[in-house]
């Protein structure tokens, strides 16, 4: 009942639109018909009399005088007068009846896309977001089809990657929460001594939850574009040098040589040194997470134009081609399977992917496959005196 309502008032929607249009057209054919009659009350009669001056002057020398020749007036202008009504009614007649059929057709193909419109729309804000509408023709309407197609798509993209913005983070939250709960029962039960190791475990999986929880914290900011930059000129040599010193260490310790390769005459960057050293921890600390013992990583700075190109490359373990398009996608890991501890959660390259947008330069990925290696680029702006 409550479906043939809704359908009753949406066709009464409908012959409304129609209506309006329908009744619009015969307006225009009203008005037409009007200024043509009023022009033609005023015009003919005047016109009429001059002929019928010509005409007395021509028959002035005939028999046809006086009375006779009023009277033929009189009944010519009468002819006239019907025969000119009885064409404008004809020709109102036939007027109407286009409009009609003119207006009918008009309508339907008005009115017929956008009540397809309006149908999808509402699924769709339904949560039916694989609705699509016919855009026939190069026209408006065709145009705003195709228009409402892309936008139901990017509702449909937007409402998987929600689902699997939540998947993941309860993925991600579980893990953790099954170690401590596990520990904690343990202890419960004199399983597990209350000794330090015992608490150190515990103390590592909170840690971890801590850092998911700042990282999502992290992303949700630079996703909204709430990140505050603090620029200033930078020099590339001095930050790359900085970063690879804090990271020398874990390099040493998993026995994987570090490279760097930075001219010194590099042009200045107009950047947020804590963002752009940010970036680079979380590359770097990539390709030396991907990289087995015995590997390198190097790291380099180029100018290009107006921007300086960081590169950092390895001889890890690749990223298969079809993957890499969905790389600085959030929570996205090429091997499913990996833990936070082990592999990491995906956040830190779509974070690294806003930074650099935020700054104006772009980041990329490239890799010839499993076992070959792989590169990541990102572009900073060159710095120009006067900027703030």
């Amino acid at each position: 009942m409550i479906t043939r309502l809704r359908q009753w008032r949406l066709q009464l929607r409908q012959s409304r639109l129609g209506w309006k249009l329908m009744a619009s057209y015969l307006i225009v054919i009203v008005v037409g018909v009007l200024t043509l009659a009023m022009a033609a009350e005023s015009v003919v009669p005047s016109t009429f009399d001059r002929h019928m001056v010509d005409m007395s002057q021509m028959m002035m020398g005939g028999q046809m005088m006086g009375d006779d020749l009023t009277q033929m007036e009189v009944d010519l202008f009468s002819s006239y007068r019907t025969a000119f009504t009885e064409a404008l009614t004809l020709a109102t007649i036939a007027a109407f009846i286009s409009a009609a059929v003119v207006s009918f057709l008009v309508s339907r193909r008005v009115v017929t896309p956008i009540l397809r419109l309006m149908t999808a729309s509402r699924r769709i804000a339904a949560g039916h977001y694989g609705d699509r509408v016919e855009a026939v023709g190069n026209d408006e309407l065709g145009e705003l089809g195709r228009s409402f197609n892309q936008m139901a798509e990017a509702l449909n993209r937007t409402e998987a990657m929600r689902r699997d913005l939540i998947a993941n983070v309860t993925h991600e939250l579980r893990t953790p929460l099954t170690s401590i709960k596990g520990y904690m029962e343990g202890l419960m039960d004199g399983v597990l001594p209350a000794g330090p190791e015992t608490f150190q475990q515990v103390y590592r999986e909170a840690d971890r939850l801590q850092r998911l929880v700042n990282d999502l914290q992290e992303l949700s900011r630079v996703e909204a574009k709430a990140v505050k930059l603090h620029r200033q000129p930078l020099d590339p040599q001095k930050l790359i040098r900085q970063t690879a010193a804090r990271l020398l260490p874990q390099f040493e310790s998993k026995r994987v040589t570090l490279l760097l390769d930075v001219p010194p005459a590099l042009p200045r960057i107009w950047a947020d040194e804590d963002r752009i050293s940010q970036i680079l921890v979380n590359l770097m600390g990539n390709a030396l997470q991907y990289t087995p013992a015995g590997g390198q990583v190097a790291v380099s700075a180029a100018q290009t134009g107006n921007m300086v190109t960081f590169s950092i490359t390895d001889t890890g373990i690749g990223i298969p081609v079809e993957h890499l398009a969905r790389l600085f996608t959030r929570f996205y890991r090429v091997d499913k399977s990996r833990s936070r501890a082990g592999g990491g959660s995906g956040i830190g390259l779509t974070i690294a992917r806003h930074l650099v947008e935020a700054h104006g330069g772009e980041i990329s990925a490239g890799s010839a496959g499993t076992g070959k290696g792989s590169a990541f680029r990102f572009t900073m702006p060159v710095y120009h005196a006067g900027e703030t």
